[in-house]
């Protein structure tokens, strides 16, 4: 049994159902007046709206999967949650509720913590990697820890965390991690040392890319069809979501019930009801770790009878 959802044709409407509720929310205390929120990814958003209690305070753009929801109040507990919509306004349920409480504020504090040491990090799997480090000698007034991959900062977490795992990286790839302390006031310390660490696997990630695609087209009832076979990428454990994307965007997503696939792959999906248009497609596959994979190649096909 195979489900989908996602893209339409103009002769079918927008049908299919709206995106999911984001899973893994939490919710952080950066400072005396920013929480740090989070949430996994979902393939079909657009955008995630972010909301305080009953009020939408940021909208983020579908490639990103945290914020920093600033302007709060010290000493306050705050309840978030996150919907996602998807390309054709079609809004999600909300996630579950997280909460998190702001420290006190400290008056006019204006010296930055003390750079947190010993930051050490190795591979968990191909596609995440565990830092720890020590906070700093006198961690009084460490609220937070921002994670920085470069120059980005890519996670946070508590004050009283001296650990965590940075997920969603690609194998065979070169990290430079950084860490640095924040306090209630929003001040940040100096980064401590970077700590460089490879995840294993072929760096260009071919071995995650469904192979031997091929698409053709056919007609049926007046509409046109394109047709897909592949095979799924060798990996571990079972591979049972895929995304197509057609023309350079994302077309639907399938999902196999029951035992999906091993040998090759097979799905057909609407396109519309004119002759002569030229599609290009490619797909991609949800891992096992909960992250996509490489694109197969792409192929392109023209709406005609075979």
């Amino acid at each position: 049994m195979v489900a989908s959802c996602g893209w339409a044709g103009a002769d079918e409407g927008h049908g299919g159902a709206p995106p999911g509720a984001p899973a893994g929310v939490t919710a952080t205390a950066g400072s005396a007046t920013s929480v740090h929120v989070m949430w996994n990814a979902i393939p079909e958003a657009e955008v995630y709206e972010v909301y305080r209690g009953t009020t939408m305070v940021r909208e983020v753009p579908g490639s990103e999967h945290m914020v920093d929801v600033t302007r709060l109040r010290p000493s306050t507990l705050y309840a978030f949650t996150v919907r996602a919509r998807d390309a054709d306004g079609r809004l999600g349920p909300r996630s579950r509720e997280v909460r998190a409480r702001t420290p006190a504020a400290v008056a006019d504090d204006r010296s930055a913590p003390v750079r947190p040491s010993g930051l050490s990090g190795r591979p968990a799997g191909s596609r995440a990697v565990q830092l720890s480090w020590s906070a700093p000698a006198d961690d009084r007034d460490v609220v937070s820890y921002d994670i920085h991959q470069g120059d980005t900062k890519i996670h946070s977490v508590g004050g009283g965390q001296t650990a965590t795992v940075v997920t969603g990286l690609r194998p065979g790839t070169s990290y430079a991690f950084t860490v640095r302390a924040r306090d209630a006031a929003g001040n940040v310390s100096p980064a401590t040392a970077a700590v460089r660490l490879t995840t294993p696997g072929r760096g260009d990630g071919r071995a995650t890319a469904p192979t031997d695609f091929r698409a053709a087209s056919h007609r049926a009832d007046g509409a046109y069809y394109v047709d897909l076979s592949w095979v799924p990428p060798r990996v571990d454990g079972e591979v049972a979501e895929y995304q197509i994307h057609l023309d350079g965007r994302p077309a639907t997503s399938l999902v196999f019930g029951g035992r999906a696939p091993r040998d090759r792959a097979t799905y057909s999906f609407y396109v519309g009801r004119e002759a002569g248009v030229g599609h290009r497609v490619r797909i991609r596959a949800m891992l096992p770790d909960g992250t996509w994979g490489a694109f197969s190649a792409e192929r392109t096909v023209t709406t005609r009878p075979r």
